[in-house]
């Protein structure tokens, strides 16, 4: 088991930034790929941002290309999301996610490949 704990969430004005954290415990000595989604009232779950294990490989969703970063630190296991002129839009609740990999190159962009998830936290861009 994996347990996953974010943080960093909060209420900004647009244009600002904001950096999440995720922090995962357990079997994390497991090969992990990691990612973050995030949902807004009345939208269903979205990706925001994916990495490798290796965090050679990235993937991110067309609305945060350029103003979102995702980084990990394995000796920390921990995962980032760096947030840059956010926008109201990007108001939701965001999750992060592991899943074990097959390689260290491994990134999923479907929420099916995940199997832990954190309990979310809040992020609010008030225009």
């Amino acid at each position: 088991q994996v347990q996953l704990v974010e943080s960093g969430g909060g209420l900004v004005q647009a244009g600002g930034s904001l950096r999440l954290s995720c922090a995962a415990s357990g079997r994390t000595s497991s090969r992990l790929a990691m990612g973050w989604f995030r949902q807004a009232p009345g939208k269903e779950r979205e990706i925001v941002a994916a990495i490798s294990w290796s965090g050679g490989s990235t993937l991110y969703a067309d609305s945060v290309k350029g103003r979102f970063t995702i980084s990990r630190d394995n000796a920390k296991n921990t995962v980032y999301l760096q947030m840059n002129s956010l926008k109201p839009e990007d108001t939701a609740v965001y999750y992060c996610t592991a899943g074990p990999a097959a390689f260290s190159s491994t990134v999923y962009d479907s929420s099916s490949s995940y199997d832990y998830w954190g309990q979310g936290t809040q992020v609010t861009v008030s225009s």
